[in-house]
Order: structure tokens, then C-alpha cells, then sequence
């Protein structure tokens, strides 16, 4: 316990040092690394307690002794910790910085508790309990002891019977089968994958989209019934409505740049939730439940309703994005519609929206040149005068001695006229001869449509359709995967890592929460193959062979068969902490499996046989693995019911539980079997 609070305390000076500051995510590596900063004390004070018990020695002598005995393995297990972690550190793009605090603290505290469990903890061992005197037990060698008596019976099976070859090869075959099934809840969807789940905020937002020249008016009218409803839900304690300019920005408006949304048609509702703890529903079953009601109101109205949570990673344009490539950028359009389409029909998949500009009527106005000069009117006067009917102008001011600033007087047609093209054209200039001029005399008017604007992304002309998921399988990778299928059997080509270099044709390339998944899990990825290689190295460094590496390495898979079953048994979805977690098991694994082999090989050395060294390797290890697993199950107990973290928690939890009773199976029979030919 001491171990845990002075190593604790070193990782707050030694983040301090590094330049991170206390938040959400540097917090929970510092709860994540409690369960792991306490193995090396765990195992050191065991391993004392141990030699104390067996007598002949005073604890002054002993303590060397048994520090010594456990040392190297340790240190080698310690560090075999810090490779699975310390790759973490390189994940790219946005999720990059989002997570370095957990592999950098994590690191930096396995090497303080190396420290501080060779240096601080036999000292302290020293002080209190040189004056205990311990009953003399049993020593774990001796067959009168439940754990090795245990541990023969099961164990002897795989190493003393004589068909213990087929109870081998059936322990391999039970052992892959069950990984095969552990991988197949993903395929069954009883796992879902996902980026990171929703976190439960207080917040969300209504986005609201008109048609292109929709009145200020109208659009109010509109916001007035969505702000109607949203009163009456019941986690609802306030709401502000923005119409014709963007709200404040806020996390979502760093990719999607709301702050750009200026304009008649569009409009924001920020909308303000009780306190998660005074209410049962999660912040997203709250915008889920009013999704269908909000967009029929908006429908009525002809508007385009969208709810946007904020998420609990790195923002995106949104969760499913399709970005249409193509050369001919009319058929590029009509292909954006269809796809849009495709998406509205699609099971799940809701606020389907994109970036084609609805066909607004526009009236363009040419002055007849030649006409105006006859008549005595510049183009200056006539573009003044419709500028001023429509914008309006400050012709001058209102001074009042009382007032801090002048009141300006401003001219311009009145609200209801402006709409009206007739009341702009009746509208009489004066000419130079002081004669009284009709706009409508020298200028025709021309019925037009609004142009589309035209988006470019790495000099490619780009269409977007974009959408969200709103059924049970809240994560856009499955809709992606159903969309995906359907425009694969339309022929649409479909890109999903880079866009086209040179799109001959309509095209695809998904971006949105998939870009970000697929980076990050990328990376995630090739840490831990990294991990997994430096791990190796070390342990080849350690047991000078390269052989006995991979016996060690072996359990890593065994953590799939406790992680995916955890998520389904608590409904839990497979997040990027999710695999965090799977990444740190490899290492708190291998430590076990190290500590193991070694004792193995020091029996053997000390005239064991081989059959006997790994029944005597599990009894003996049984207790110092089991309550380094239980210290880290305990830490990530306490993250347990983030709903970020959840996915670390789980995998921490079930990982370890079901790796390190296997691993007390696996490895020392695993030994046995390529090592038996070799030492006779």
C-alpha cells in the first residue's frame, strides 16, 4: 500500500515534468496504473514472507536472498510491461494526443515502482516485521500443501499420465476454439465495435437546415415549435434558440464549423440537461427519444432537423460522411442525391443530409445601359437606390443628450415590400434634369436559380452526404458496412483509406468516424505488434533462446477469451480503451508467464525433474500471480461505470480474471511439451 502511494505521488511530480496537466484522461491513467504499480512490491514482500515462513534464516538474511531470487524476472517483467504500453504513445491523428497521458504515465510509473519496490519496500519489510516471528508453514514444494496438491491433480493430467500427449493436443484445440468464439461475438454483433462510446453529457444540440431563401420569419416559426417541444421533456432545464447566425462554438464546431453557418435558413437550438445524477436516462437515450418528434416538426415546416451530440473523442464532420468524387461535377451532383437517397432508405441510419444547396429562385437585375444614359440615370445611382431598398442605410442620426450612443435613422422598404420585385422596380430616380425616373424603365429582370457552390477537398471537387446512426447499434461502422454493400452491387467504386487520385468516374471515399477509427486502431495495431516485438527481444535477451519466448508469449491470445465474453456478458461495446486494455494485458501477462519459466529453470538447475518443476513453478507462483491479477482487476474496478472508460475497465477486468487462471494451465504445460525432448 505504501509502494502505491509513493510511487503515485513520483508520477504526479514526474507528470508534472513532462507537461501534462490534470484532466480527465491523465486522471484515469493514474487510476489505470494502481493496479500495475503494486506488482513489483506484491511480488518482492510475497517472495520475503515466503523464505521467512520456510525458517533457518533470520529476516535480515533472508531478505536479499529472496529479493534476489525474484529480482531479474521481475525487472524483465517490469519492462516487458513498459514495451506492450510505451508504443501507445506514437498512435497519429487526432486520438494521438487525446491518449498519450495513459501509455507515458503508465510507463513512467512501472519504472518508479521498480524503484521503490527494491529500494522502499524491503527496507520497510525490515522495520516491521523484524520483531514478528512467523509460525513455520509448509513449504509450497511439499506435496502436503493444498495448492500443490491441486495443481498435480490437474496439471498431471497434460505432464504425468500416459496419454497426457492427447490431453495435450485437446487442451491446445479447446484453447483456439474458444478464441474462434471470442472473436466470433464481434461477427455475431454481440460485440459492438466502436470508436468510443457516448459519454453522458449535458448537453446536445438541434441543427436546423431551411431551404436556401427561406425568410428570417419563417424560420423562427420554426425554431419557436422545436423550442415548444423540447420544453416539455422532462430532463430538460433550459434551452437557447439561434436563428440566421451560429451559435456560440462550441466542441462539435471545431471540425464542422458551425461558426460559419451565417444565413436566413439556418438556425441552432442548444439545449441544457439536468444533472447526470439527478436523472435515469443517459444523455444519448434522451436525444435519441427526441430525434423522430423534432423531425416531424421540422418536416411540417420543410426544414431539415439533425440532433448532434457531443462526442466523447475527437470531433468529425459526422459520424458517417461520404465524400463523392467524380469529373463532370452536374452528374456528380445527381450522384449525390441518389446516394443521399440510399441513405434514407436505409434501416437506422438517420439525419441524412448533404451538401447540394436546394434550387432557390434568384432574380437577376440588368440596367440597360444605353437606356439609362439616355435617360440621365449612372449605373451608380440605380445599384445605390436597390441597395438601399433592400439593405437599407444610415442616412443619419438621432441625438439625444441623454442616450450614450446616437440613434441611427435608417432607411429602406419596409419588410413585407422587400419580397416584392414590383416595389423595388416602381421605386423613381431623379436625373440630372431633375426629372422623377421608374427603376423598372431602364433596368430587365431575369428569372435564374441560385448557383451550387462548388467544394473542393485536395483540389478535387467534393460532394458530401452525411448521417447518423439511431438504432440499437448505435456505431457507424455497421451502417457504413450495410451502405457499403448496397453501392457495391450498383458498381459504385467505393474507396475507404484515400480519395481517388484521378476519379474518372462517380466515386466514394467514407470518411467521418470510420477515418478516425481506422487510424487509431491502425496505429493501435502496429503498437501493439510492436509491443509484442520488443517484448520478445527482451525475453530472448533474458533466456538466451528462441524458443522458450515464444512459450512465454503464448498466453497473450488467452486475453481474447476473457475480453470479448466480458463485453457481451455487461453489454459493453469493443471501444479503442477496450483495446488499451488488451495492449497492457500483454505485458501484465507475459509477467506472469516470465515468473513462472524462471522458477521452472531454477528447479531444473537445483535437480528437479522436469515434471515436477512446473507442478512446483504453479504452486509455488499460484499466489504472488493471483494477487497481482486481483490488484489489477481492483484498479480498473473503479473505472468501471465511466462510460468512456468502461471498454479498459472490462477488458482489464475479464482479461486478466480468465488469462491468469489460464496462464497457470498453459504455461507450465506448454514448457513441458517443448522442452521435455530437450533436457533428456
Amino acid at each position: 500500500g505504501v509502494a502505491v502511494v509513493v510511487t503515485l505521488m513520483l508520477m504526479l511530480f514526474a507528470s508534472w515534468a513532462w507537461g501534462f496537466t490534470l484532466n480527465r484522461v491523465s486522471l484515469f491513467a493514474l487510476i489505470f496504473s494502481i493496479g500495475i504499480l503494486v506488482d513489483d512490491a506484491i511480488v518482492v514482500v510475497e517472495n520475503i514472507h515466503r523464505h521467512h515462513q520456510l525458517g533457518g534464516k533470520s529476516l535480515r538474511e533472508a531478505i536479499p536472498l529472496a529479493v534476489d531470487e525474484v529480482g531479474g524476472p521481475t525487472i524483465l517483467a517490469t519492462f516487458a510491461v513498459i514495451a506492450a504500453l510505451l508504443p501507445m504513445a506514437f498512435v497519429t491523428g487526432l486520438m494521438g494526443p487525446y491518449m498519450s497521458p495513459i501509455p507515458i504515465n503508465a510507463s513512467i510509473g512501472m519504472v518508479l515502482s521498480l524503484f521503490v519496490a527494491y529500494i522502499l519496500t524491503p527496507w520497510m519489510v525490515f522495520k516491521m516485521m523484524s520483531k514478528t516471528k512467523h509460525e513455520s508453514a509448509p513449504s509450497a514444494l511439499s506435496t502436503s500443501t493444498r495448492l500443490y496438491r491441486f495443481f498435480h491433480q490437474v496439471i498431471g493430467v497434460f505432464v504425468l499420465k500416459p496419454n497426457s500427449r492427447f490431453w495435450r493436443w485437446l487442451l491446445l484445440m479447446v484453447m483456439i476454439g474458444l478464441i474462434a468464439l471470442s472473436i466470433g461475438l464481434a461477427a455475431m454483433k454481440l460485440v459492438v465495435l466502436k470508436m468510443l462510446p457516448f459519454d453522458n453529457k449535458s448537453e446536445f444540440q438541434v441543427v436546423v437546415d431551411m431551404p436556401e431563401g427561406t425568410s428570417l420569419e419563417r424560420t423562427a416559426g420554426l425554431m419557436r415549435d422545436l423550442g415548444a417541444y423540447i420544453a416539455t421533456v422532462p430532463e430538460v432545464t433550459d434551452y437557447q434558440a439561434y436563428v440566421g447566425t451560429a451559435a456560440p462554438i462550441n466542441f462539435n464546431g471545431l471540425v464542422r464549423q458551425y461558426y460559419l453557418r451565417q444565413g436566413f435558413e439556418f438556425a441552432d437550438l442548444q439545449v441544457n440537461l439536468t444533472d447526470k445524477h439527478l436523472r435515469t436516462r443517459q444523455s444519448h437515450d434522451i436525444a435519441r427519444s427526441v430525434r423522430e418528434p423534432l423531425q416531424q416538426i421540422g418536416q411540417r415546416w420543410g426544414g431539415n432537423v439533425k440532433i448532434v451530440e457531443v462526442p466523447p473523442g475527437p470531433p468529425v464532420q459526422a459520424p458517417l460522411v461520404a465524400e463523392v468524387y467524380g469529373l463532370d461535377y452536374d452528374n456528380q451532383l445527381a450522384l449525390t442525391s441518389q446516394i443521399r437517397t440510399v441513405f434514407e432508405q436505409t434501416e437506422d441510419i438517420a439525419d441524412s443530409d448533404d451538401s447540394i444547396e436546394f434550387a432557390a429562385a434568384r432574380k437577376r437585375i440588368n440596367i440597360d445601359q444605353q437606356k439609362a444614359a439616355q435617360l440621365g440615370l449612372t449605373q451608380q445611382q440605380i445599384v445605390n437606390a436597390i441597395s438601399l431598398a433592400l439593405a437599407g442605410d444610415d442616412v443619419g442620426y438621432l441625438h439625444n443628450e441623454t442616450a450614450k450612443y446616437a440613434v441611427p435613422l435608417r432607411l429602406q422598404l419596409p419588410t413585407a415590400e422587400q419580397a416584392d420585385i414590383a416595389a423595388v422596380l416602381k421605386m423613381r430616380l431623379r436625373n440630372y434634369q431633375g426629372e422623377m425616373i421608374a427603376i423598372g424603365d431602364v433596368v430587365n429582370v431575369i428569372d435564374t436559380e441560385r448557383e451550387q457552390t462548388i467544394y473542393h477537398k485536395d483540389l478535387l471537387p467534393v460532394s458530401y452526404v452525411t448521417a447518423d446512426m439511431a438504432g440499437e447499434l448505435d456505431s457507424p461502422l455497421y451502417g457504413m458496412y450495410q451502405l457499403y454493400q448496397q453501392f457495391d452491387q450498383f458498381g459504385i467504386e467505393q474507396f475507404l483509406v484515400k480519395a481517388p487520385l484521378l476519379p474518372i468516374k462517380g466515386s466514394i471515399k467514407w470518411d467521418g468516424e470510420w477515418q478516425v477509427t481506422y487510424e487509431t486502431f491502425r496505429d493501435m495495431g502496429a503498437a501493439y505488434a510492436v509491443g509484442i516485438i520488443l517484448i520478445y527481444l527482451l525475453v530472448v535477451a533474458q533466456f538466451k533462446s528462441y524458443l522458450v519466448p515464444l512459450v512465454i508469449m503464448a498466453p497473450i491470445p488467452l486475453t481474447i477469451i476473457g475480453v470479448m465474453p466480458g463485453h457481451a456478458l455487461l453489454g459493453a461495446q469493443f471501444t479503442a480503451t477496450s483495446m488499451i486494455g488488451m495492449i497492457a494485458m500483454a505485458g501484465i501477462i507475459v509477467r506472469n508467464s516470465i515468473l513462472l519459466v524462471d522458477f521452472v529453470n531454477q528447479a531444473i538447475k537445483q535437480g528437479t525433474s522436469l515434471e515436477q518443476a512446473v507442478i512446483q513453478a504453479a504452486a509455488i507462483r499460484a499466489k504472488p500471480i493471483m494477487l497481482t491479477a486481483i490488484a489489477a482487476m481492483l484498479g480498473a474496478l473503479f473505472i468501471l461505470d465511466d462510460p468512456i472508460f468502461n471498454g479498459l475497465a472490462v477488458a482489464l477486468l475479464f482479461g486478466i480474471l480468465v488469462s491468469t487462471l489460464l496462464t497457470l494451465l498453459v504455461i507450465p504445460v506448454m514448457y513441458y511439451a517443448f522442452m521435455k525432448t530437450r533436457l533428456t
